[in-house]
Parts: C-alpha cells; structure tokens; sequence
C-alpha cells in the first residue's frame, strides 16, 4: 500500500517547488515522493547521487531519516579509553572525571588521559605532558582540545557536518571560564545565521554546577567557602582535599554533595 499525504497550505509555503511543480492544496503526494523529492536532505543528497534518490522516488525507502550524530560520551569515555566522541575534539588531555562510587557520600575525583595523550606517550614520549614548561614534556602544536576551538569554530565544525545529518547532532561547544563575554555573547545568533538545527555551550560555573568533566586548573583557580557550625567561615581551592564525615573529599565534590542534602548542613 502506498501511504499517500494531503498537500496542505503550510507544505507549500516551505516547499516553494512543489507550486512550481503544479501541486495544490488538497491534492494527494506519494510519502516515497515527497521524500525523496523535497525533502532537503535529499535534495542535497541528489546533488552526488541522482541516479539513487531517483530509485528512492519510484520505490520508497524503509527508513524517514538517514543519519545522526548521538550523544556518546559516556561510551567513548567508559568503554572506548577515553577517545574523542563524534564530532568533539577531545575535552582535555589531562583532566579529572567525577565518578559516583557505591556507599560515598561525594564524587569522587579520578585522573584522566585522553587516548590521543596515551597513545603518543606510549610511541614516541613516555614523558609528554599538556601544558608543561619543560621541554622535553611538551607537547606538539597540533595537540589541541575542546578549549583551544572558539565557540564560532564549534558551530562551524558543526554546520560542515550538518549538510550530511538529516537527524540529530550531539555537538557541544565549551566555553572557557575566562572566555571574554564580547566574544562569546552571539554564538547563537551565529549558529542560527549558519542554519543550524540546535546550539548547545557548556562553560565551567562552580557556583551552580560542577559537572562531570573538570580540568584541574578551573579548580585550583575556584574557590570555595564553607561556614562551620561556629559560623566561622573557610575558604579553600576546589583541588584541596578535605577529610570529612570519616572520608577524604575534593572541596569542590564535597561542596555539591552539601549543596545537593547528602549531608547535614555544617
């Protein structure tokens, strides 16, 4: 059975050509031809491969979407030995990962190293290291992470993909905390001037969330303040390392498990 689709006046208004083909409101399109023939993604697909949207108009697909960039972070974090995910540089090389472990209270703060790191550190230096001033630890130029892309690069990477993605994009664009505002301030309105579908930006803010990936000196330059019951008043570095409640804890981990009640208040 060939599933048919009522043309209606919105139809035409986004889709200009199927006036110039002669379709009115009310007449009845094939759901094979309205897919190949006008859906944008096919049209762009045509522009390679006529000969196969072509076959799509006179057959039907099996599918209503082609491609999509998912969401797999945790995959290539967890399971892939921290490789970069998608179309997303590596977030840092050296950073940390916030780990929830069975009976803590808190997260926990485990070193990471992204696989590129790894795998360069196994063949060529054992010794390299982001952001090292010794010179036989640097790195070389093209090591670059998800910080050293500006927000108008993110978007742009992201638009070269999208012309090839009918569905949806995973794609994050990170900000630096000290990212000046100027600069930062009409990412979307770029976003949408390239046409993208969606625009997602992450920058580090520790007053509201920690996150799950943190870089150690967006910690060191943090801090945090916690009133003891005395109502006198520490401040600490988020890196710092606080025994409390019989446990050892990062102030930063330790400040989002108070914040979030699974403590008592101090």
């Amino acid at each position: 059975m060939i599933e048919e689709f009522d043309v209606s006046a919105a139809m035409l208004r986004q889709r200009p050509e199927m006036v110039a083909d002669g379709y009115q409101v009310g007449d009845k399109i094939p759901g094979r031809l309205l897919h190949a023939k006008y859906s944008r993604y096919m049209q762009r697909v045509a522009e390679v491969a006529p000969e196969l949207v072509a076959e799509l108009a006179e057959t039907g697909a099996r599918f209503t979407h082609h491609s999509s960039i998912a969401p797999t972070g945790t995959i290539s974090l967890s399971l892939a030995n921290n490789a970069s995910n998608g179309i997303e540089p590596s977030f840092a090389h050296h950073y940390s990962r916030n780990v929830i472990r069975e009976g803590k209270k808190s997260k926990e703060k485990v070193e990471v190293f992204s696989y590129e790191l790894l795998a360069y550190r196994e063949l060529i230096n054992s010794k390299a290291m982001p952001f090292s001033d010794i010179a036989e630890e640097k790195l070389p130029e093209y090591f670059i992470a998800a910080d050293n892309v500006s927000p108008t690069e993110h978007v742009d990477i992201q638009a070269a993909a999208q012309k090839w993605v009918d569905s949806s994009i995973s794609k994050t664009a990170n900000v630096p905390t000290d990212y000046p505002y100027e600069d930062f301030k009409d990412i979307y309105r770029y976003a949408h001037k390239q046409g993208l579908k969606g625009c997602t930006t992450f920058r580090f803010n520790p007053a509201a969330f920690q996150g799950v990936l943190v870089k150690e000196a967006d910690l060191e330059n943090t801090l945090y303040r916690f009133e003891l019951e005395d109502g006198s008043v520490v401040e600490v570095k988020g890196n710092e390392e606080i025994e409390y409640d019989g446990e050892t804890h990062t102030a930063a981990n330790l400040f989002d498990a108070l914040k979030e009640g699974y403590y008592g208040k101090f």
